[in-house]
């Protein structure tokens, strides 16, 4: 099956359903068309989403997280799981995707998508806003244990992306490192966070992030 975006989401706000007394940006949308361009480095520099809505600017938004896609596949799994609905946006994702599996490629590898040029940067960490968004019990050991965390992106190239444009991966980078590893490892799995910092894949603070946590339990 040919690799697509389904939808393009951009964030509804609203009040964090985690309880903080902050604006919400998880709720997010389908819409006709996003624009990406690259944020600055550092959480608080906003998303590479024009128009998306950042609302926990400590953890998130800026270069490393600056776009996030989850496969329709994987919403598909959690619907029939939960026997609810879990439309496209439900996970918070900028990009829903159809005929992808993000847990296979492989940290740094590009995708062209649209007019635009991503990179595969970081996993995703479930949070206590993402929880009580589900609202189902036991949801990040759940998420956690399920293992398909989706993926973050880099904007290497600024551009337009709309629903129907085919994703179009690059080759995969040498060392190999997936996505399902660097979730593992962003998790607390020891074994996974020696195969990152082995291959020095991630980028400094996350790489330190890893040499930290095998120094104190490894």
């Amino acid at each position: 099956m040919e690799a697509l975006v389904r939808s393009v989401n951009v964030a509804h706000p609203q009040p964090d359903p985690g309880g903080d007394e902050r604006v919400s940006g998880i709720d997010k949308r389908p819409a006709d068309r996003i624009e990406l361009v690259a944020p600055g480095p550092s959480y608080g520099d906003g998303s590479g989403v024009v128009g998306d809505t950042i609302g926990d600017s400590d953890h998130h938004g800026g270069a490393q997280k600056a776009v996030y896609a989850v496969a329709r596949e994987e919403l598909d799994h959690w619907q029939a799981e939960l026997g609810v609905e879990v439309t496209d946006g439900a996970f918070g994702e900028n990009l829903t995707t159809q005929g992808i599996d993000w847990r296979a490629v492989v940290i740094n590898q590009r995708v062209r998508v649209g007019t635009a040029v991503l990179e595969v940067s970081i996993p995703r960490s479930p949070c206590r806003t993402f929880a009580a968004w589900m609202d189902v019990p036991g949801w990040l050991r759940r998420f956690t244990e399920r293992g398909c965390c989706g993926s973050y992106f880099r904007v290497v190239e600024p551009g337009v992306v709309r629903p129907g444009d085919v994703l179009e991966l690059g080759p995969a980078p040498d060392h190999g490192v997936t996505m399902e590893v660097a979730f593992r490892g962003a998790m607390g799995d020891l074994d996974a966070s020696r195969v990152l910092v082995e291959a020095r894949c991630l980028p400094e603070m996350y790489h330190r992030r890893h040499t930290e946590a095998l120094a104190r339990r490894g």
